[in-house]
């Protein structure tokens, strides 16, 4: 029997102003709020956005708006329109922006994107980051923070604000660079849970070789907090520590925070109070139904800088139609596995995807992370692996690697054609963990580097 997840009464208090009784949250009650802020989202936007005054918001009738599905006759937002100019989307002056992020194209051209943020925009975010730690964490439990926080308003500085809301302890870290150091702190620090990227997690749960155990630490719970978790990863740090994992889907682009697992860890339950999801058809833009999968779209409903009505967020996924073993009505969507263009075609037929390489590669024990390139060479493409490896594991990667890459069909199968061919799997020696990136296959097969992003 599984505990509701709680952020089910957060949501009903925000939505009534008041926590009310368990049972009290309706579908319908949720849809009439989300219906009530869409059109309030809109208003602004169109009267005070250059963007979306240009983007035929200006003429929408929100008289007839009526139903939640009317917002399908909006145009969609991508994440092109926000690079090329930001400013265009602001809803307020800049005086009242509090924090600025700037994200880097993950490619070797273009422009970044940014996003601005109100103090009112702001605190949704430690809203949210404090009632979806009550999932988590207890009153006197203490979170190591391995996300950056040494500037005001950024991701870890906001969530250390917002968990000493419940009486949790916040420990600042930052990316972790030694695994050994933080290890240390967190042995001194006496950490019963985690959040970070699941990279950076995996690292420090696999940093002792097997048999020892140097370090005297108990880790009850870890968030990994990104668009896509490999079920590998998962199951790494499970059987490392004998904790629960817990994914957090989030984006800057939202806020920060998208959606949390709850005990049942049966998929994302979304902040409904906050944004607005749709999955539609990535190729035609067509909504689709409950349970098909597509891209996610989202609207923010109580954002006021810098709103964002039906933005492309790239991810793959589904909403869950059946009900969550925990018991709550609010909408779950499944685990993000993929990107729209994360998915590549290989020479001799079928699709290679980062998620694919993920699911096989971390599988392997040993693997801290790696990077993948495709190139081609008289006809065939060629495949290029890159490892970085827990310490004392070096000599065996390389033919665990190959092995895993082949137990790929889609790799098998060219292979077996001769239409790929399988580079030597170099190896990264170097003790200091690489730097948390967009993870990627390079295509280099073409002129200019296509990239397909995953952040993990």
């Amino acid at each position: 029997m599984y505990k509701k997840t709680p952020l089910e009464q957060w949501i009903l208090k925000k939505i009534t102003g008041s926590a009310g009784e368990t049972g009290q949250l309706t579908r319908t009650l949720i849809e009439n709020y989300q219906l009530m802020k869409l059109k309030e989202t809109i208003a602004l936007a169109a009267g005070k956005s250059p963007f979306y005054r240009g983007a035929s918001l200006g003429r929408f009738p929100l008289d007839k708006f009526r139903t939640l599905t009317d917002l399908r006759d909006l145009p969609l937002t991508t994440a092109d329109d926000l690079k090329q100019n930001p400013l265009r989307f602001l809803c307020c002056s800049q005086d009242e922006i509090k924090r600025v992020v700037t994200l880097e194209s993950s490619g070797t051209t273009g422009s970044p994107k940014r996003l601005f943020f109100t103090a009112a925009d702001q605190e949704l975010t430690k809203d949210f980051f404090h009632h979806g730690m009550t999932v988590i964490a207890r009153p006197g439990d203490k979170v190591l923070i391995l996300l950056p926080g040494e500037r005001p308003g950024s991701v870890g500085d906001l969530f250390a604000e917002s968990v000493r809301r419940m009486d949790v302890l916040p420990v600042p870290h930052g990316i972790v660079r030694d695994p050994g150091y933080t290890l240390e702190v967190m042995e001194r620090e006496q950490v019963d849970t985690l959040l970070g990227i699941p990279v950076q997690v995996l690292a420090l749960a696999c940093h002792e070789p097997p048999g020892e155990k140097k370090y005297r630490i108990k880790i009850k719970n870890v968030v990994l907090n990104t668009d896509h978790v490999p079920r590998a990863i998962v199951n790494r740090i499970k059987e490392q520590w004998g904790c629960r994992v817990f994914n957090h889907y989030a984006m800057t682009e939202m806020g920060l925070g998208g959606g949390l697992e709850c005990e049942a860890f049966s998929g994302y339950h979304l902040r409904e109070a906050d944004l607005f999801f749709e999955i539609i058809n990535p190729d035609t833009g067509v909504a689709l139904p409950e349970g098909e999968e597509g891209e996610v779209v989202f609207t923010t409903l109580t954002r006021r800088g810098m709103p964002l009505i039906r933005y492309r967020t790239g991810d793959l996924s589904r909403i869950i139609p059946e009900p969550c073993p925990c018991g709550t009505i609010l909408k779950r969507m499944a685990p993000v596995r993929d990107r729209v263009k994360g998915r590549i075609a290989l020479a001799g037929g079928g699709l290679l995807s980062m998620s694919t390489l993920d699911e096989a590669l971390f599988a392997v024990k040993g693997v801290l992370n790696f990077q993948a390139v495709i190139s081609s060479a008289n006809g065939a493409d060629r495949l290029a692996v890159k490892v970085q490896p827990a310490a004392r594991t070096v000599g065996e990667i390389p033919a665990l690697i190959q092995r895993a890459l082949l137990s790929i069909p889609v790799i098998a199968q060219n292979c077996g054609k001769g239409a790929l061919i399988l580079e030597p799997v170099a190896v990264d020696r170097s003790p200091e963990l690489w730097r948390p990136a967009k993870r990627f296959i390079q295509d280099w097969r073409q002129k200019g580097e296509t990239e397909h992003e995953r952040v993990i």
